[in-house]
C-alpha cells in the first residue's frame, strides 16, 4: 500500500518465475558460467611456461635433427627418398612420426606464433580426457589438463612432438617425430593428439581454427564441447584403440 510501484514490480517477477520450468535457476546458470570461465582462465594463465623448462621424464632437451638423421647424407636425395627413409626407420619403432608438406607446416607455424596453446580431447572408454598442448619453439608439449590445474607450470610433459624444418626450403618437407611417457600414453593416444594438431592448426575451415583463436584470446568464450564436436565430425573421435569405438561424452 505504501509503494504501489514496488508491489507491481514484485508481482511481475513472481509471474515470470512461475513461467520458468521446474529446476530452472538463473543464479545456477550464472554460477556454472563463472566456474567454467574461472577454470579456463586458470589453466590458460598457467600453461605459458610449459615446455620452456628442461624436459622431465626422460625427454630430450633441444633435440636436433642431426641426432636422428644424418642430414649431410640425405642432402642429395629427393623429398620422396627422404620420406621413404624416414618412414622406414620409424615404422619399426614404438613412436609417432610424420613427413609434413612445407606449405602445411608453414600455415601451422604461423598460427602457432599467434596461438601457442590449445585444448585437445583424447577419447577414452568413458568419454574424453583433455590435454593441453603448448608450443615451445618447434616443439609441441602435451600434458593432461588435470596436471596443469594441479601443478601449473611445473606440470611435466607427457608427450613432445619434435618438428624439424631443416629441409623445408630445399626439399619442401618438415620431418616430425615424438617422445612420450609410456606410463600415461600409448602410441595410439599420441597419434590421435598429433592428428588433432593438423586438424586444428592446418585446417581451411575458419570455424575449426576459430576454436584455437578463442582458446588463446577469448578464453571466457571457449567451450570444451566444441572441441569434442569437431572431433566427432572429423572422425578422429571415433576410435579409442584399433577396432574399438569410443563412447560419446
Amino acid at each position: 500500500r505504501s509503494n504501489p510501484d514496488v508491489f507491481e514490480s514484485r508481482m511481475e517477477k513472481r509471474s515470470e518465475m512461475k513461467k520458468q520450468p521446474v529446476g530452472h535457476s538463473k543464479q545456477g546458470e550464472f554460477i556454472r558460467c563463472m566456474e567454467e570461465k574461472a577454470r579456463t582462465i586458470f589453466f590458460v594463465n598457467h600453461i605459458q611456461g610449459l615446455g620452456s623448462k628442461t624436459s622431465k621424464g626422460g625427454f630430450t632437451k633441444d633435440k636436433t635433427l642431426d641426432s636422428v638423421l644424418n642430414v649431410e647424407m640425405v642432402k642429395e636425395k629427393s623429398a620422396e627418398e627422404i620420406t621413404q627413409i624416414w618412414n622406414q626407420y620409424f615404422s619399426a619403432k614404438d613412436t609417432v612420426y610424420a613427413v609434413i608438406p612445407a606449405d602445411k607446416f608453414d600455415l601451422m607455424w604461423k598460427r602457432a606464433q599467434k596461438c601457442p596453446s590449445f585444448l585437445y580431447a583424447l577419447p577414452r572408454k568413458e568419454g574424453y580426457e583433455f590435454f593441453v598442448g603448448q608450443w615451445s619453439g618447434t616443439e609441441l608439449h602435451f600434458t593432461s589438463l588435470i596436471n596443469v590445474q594441479t601443478q601449473g607450470e611445473t606440470a611435466p610433459s607427457q608427450l613432445v612432438l619434435y618438428h624439424y624444418p631443416d629441409l623445408q626450403k630445399e626439399k619442401g618437407i618438415v620431418l616430425m617425430t615424438a617422445e612420450m611417457d609410456s606410463k600415461f600414453l600409448v602410441v595410439h593416444d599420441a597419434q590421435c593428439l598429433a592428428n588433432q594438431v593438423q586438424l586444428f592448426y592446418a585446417t581451411d575451415r575458419s570455424a575449426t581454427y576459430g576454436l584455437v583463436e578463442t582458446f588463446n584470446h577469448r578464453s571466457s568464450e571457449f567451450k570444451y564441447m566444441a572441441v569434442i564436436a569437431e572431433l566427432e565430425q572429423s572422425g578422429l573421435g571415433r576410435e579409442l584403440t584399433p577396432g574399438q569405438a569410443s563412447d560419446k561424452s
